[in-house]
């Protein structure tokens, strides 16, 4: 859809008075108004020198497919009116000036450093047309009882708390400038005060003409996007503009749509966030902290949108940023509690049957959005039956092997519910993330470090291989993953690699890393395998070679190699056996075992 704005020069009298009265608001998910003093005073200063200061950019309100909650400019006290526009960009700006000129009261603002203060705003008139005066010098700002203090307060420099002591030390209150009946009283009492001065009397004609008439006569475009404008428009609008504040997200114009309905859409995240990561478990770990409000939002959209379909109410699938935003708060409600339930059943598939316990270890957040909706769909028991359990599997291992959800991913999400609840259902089926997903044997030597998702990958498959620690022969299972946090060893350590000249893209790789207990690690140190073996013999009481042997073999490691500190041997087997756990886990070949590639970059074959 096209959206073509309107763009007018409006009176700013006029903007001011559709501040007060309601006219124009601010949708709920603007941020607050935060100006502090100095860039009040500047905003003035350029007011009063019709120096331009950017652009209005307005919604016309109505549109009854976009019901956001809206709230008044901070320091109108008309709460109850309902505004035709709502203010887009220039919040800030607009706020500035309604408060500082347009309002009688006291603007509550703050200094440079943060300091809330109270101020009244005065252009003295000598300063406002001397040519060799800032401008900016010229707009005063006063605390609420219009006294500048210095010396603890205990010595006042200005004192404008009545209308004689304004007209004389020749200090305009700009904010009586938009008030007819307040100006033309300062200026007949200034006239009186000043009768017999005829220098007084010239200056205020010359302030007249020059300052006041400038404000007065001020005119600021605006923008307005029509009422039709799409939600996702809105967003996108707000987005641009927004610069210099913060960022509005999908899930900030949600709520604000869902406020309508009297639904605090953040209220409602914090309670299903504690259930995302089972805050109550006994024994608490961080996998899914990483999943945020808007994680969650696409879920439920997902899940939202691939009932529709089956359900014959929609006939597409998709979770993209204007689905998102136009997700029914009804179908919110409806749909919340299972697509939690299937975050619940997406923690279990991976803490059980993937061996991922941690946050750092989890390849991709991004991928529990469709595993969390697909389980949503297939519940509890469906999802436990062996069979769905391996196409899951096979699912999630290409898509983490294969790096499939770097990216954006919203139509791969679509593909993904559909193709895998059709497998689950022996519906023909595409696995379009299974049948697109490659590993290439060379990218052994490229996962340097756990950035990665195929090295977390990789590392979670030996966890799920039952690897054990060499010393102490636990498990790295789920209580040891959380509670000890097992080191990832360099199994030829760094320095013994770098003193016998072993080559940085080898010896740093996964090829050449596993997962063991923080002791085992510091107690192997940087020696020689056949060194650091011999070390753990003599620590541990009663432990024969053989059972150090099944300990290190169960990391897909040939001992006799690691014994005799072979290393060209030794890399090369366990790069095979990388492959064949690699292989396993994807239902499928790594079709470049056997390349000219990988025969240059490895020495040799790895079929």
């Amino acid at each position: 859809m096209i959206i073509l704005p309107k763009s007018n020069d409006t009176d700013l009298r006029q903007l001011l008075y559709d501040v007060q009265e309601g006219k124009i608001q601010l949708p709920e998910f603007q941020r607050d108004w935060t100006w502090d003093d100095n860039r009040i005073r500047g905003i003035i200063a350029s007011l009063s020198q019709g120096y331009p200061m950017g652009a209005i950019m307005q919604l016309q309100y109505g549109n009854p497919d976009i019901k956001f909650k809206y709230r008044t400019i901070t320091g109108v006290e008309n709460k109850n009116a309902t505004p035709e526009y709502l203010v887009l960009d220039g919040q800030q700006r607009l706020t500035s000036i309604y408060q500082s000129t347009y309002s009688n009261q006291v603007v509550a603002t703050k200094t440079d450093k943060g300091k809330s203060i109270k101020r009244f705003y005065y252009l003295d008139m000598n300063k406002c047309l001397d040519d060799n005066e800032d401008r900016l010098d010229a707009v005063v700002s006063v605390p609420e009882d219009r006294k500048i203090k210095a010396n603890f307060d205990r010595d006042i420099i200005m004192d404008l708390s009545t209308r004689e002591l304004e007209y004389q030390l020749k200090m305009f209150p700009i904010n009586i400038i938009y008030d007819n009946t307040q100006l033309m009283q300062w200026n007949f009492g200034y006239m009186m005060y000043h009768q017999n001065d005829k220098d007084a009397n010239d200056l205020l004609n010359r302030f007249q003409k020059e300052v006041v008439e400038t404000i007065l006569q001020y005119k600021l475009p605006v923008i307005t996007l029509d009422k039709s404008t799409p939600r996702e428009a809105v967003c996108k609008v707000f987005e641009n503009v927004n610069t210099g504040g913060v960022p509005l997200t999908v899930f900030e114009l949600v709520t604000a749509t869902y406020a309508t309905n009297e639904f605090d859409l953040r209220k409602d995240w914090e309670k299903c966030k504690k259930i995302i990561r089972a805050e109550n478990e006994t024994l608490r770990t961080d996998l899914l902290d990483g999943i945020d409000e808007i994680n969650f939002l696409t879920s439920v959209t997902l899940y939202t949108s691939y009932k529709n379909k089956v359900n014959g109410k929609s006939g597409t699938i998709s979770c993209k940023k204007k689905d998102v935003l136009n997700l029914p708060y009804e179908s919110y409600l409806e749909n919340r509690d299972a697509v939690l339930d299937g975050y619940k059943i997406a923690r279990e598939f991976l803490l059980q049957n993937e061996y991922v316990f941690r946050q750092r270890d989890l390849p991709y957040t991004t991928q529990l959005i469709p595993l969390s909706a697909t389980c949503a769909y297939l519940g509890k028991k469906t999802c436990n039956e062996p069979n769905t359990k391996k196409i899951l599997e096979r699912w999630y291992w290409c898509g983490i092997l294969g790096e499939m959800y770097g990216g954006a991913n919203e139509t791969r999400y679509a593909n993904d519910i559909e193709d895998i609840i059709d497998e689950v259902y022996k519906r023909p089926s595409q696995m379009r993330t299974v049948n697109s997903s490659f590993f290439s044997a060379t990218r052994l030597l490229t996962l340097q470090t756990r950035l990665s998702a195929a090295y977390k990958g990789i590392m979670a498959l030996l966890y799920k291989a039952d690897c054990r620690d060499f010393m102490d022969n636990s498990k790295m299972n789920l209580v040891n993953s959380v509670i000890l946090s097992p080191d990832i060893h360099h199994i030829f350590p760094e320095a013994y690699c770098q003193k016998v000249g072993i080559k940085r893209q080898k010896y740093n790789s996964i090829v050449n890393k596993t997962p063991i207990l923080p002791p085992t690690n510091r107690s192997i140190g940087g020696d020689s395998p056949s060194k650091y073996i011999q070390t753990i013999l003599n620590k541990v009481d009663g432990l024969t070679e053989n059972e150090l042997k099944d300990r290190i073999e169960s990391h897909m490691i040939n001992f006799e190699y690691l014994k005799q500190d072979d290393f060209d041997n030794y890399f090369i087997d366990r790069a095979k056996k990388l492959l064949n756990l690699i292989e396993n886990a994807m239902g499928k070949n790594v079709s470049d075992r056997g390349s000219e590639d990988t025969i240059e970059q490895f020495g040799k074959s790895l079929i």
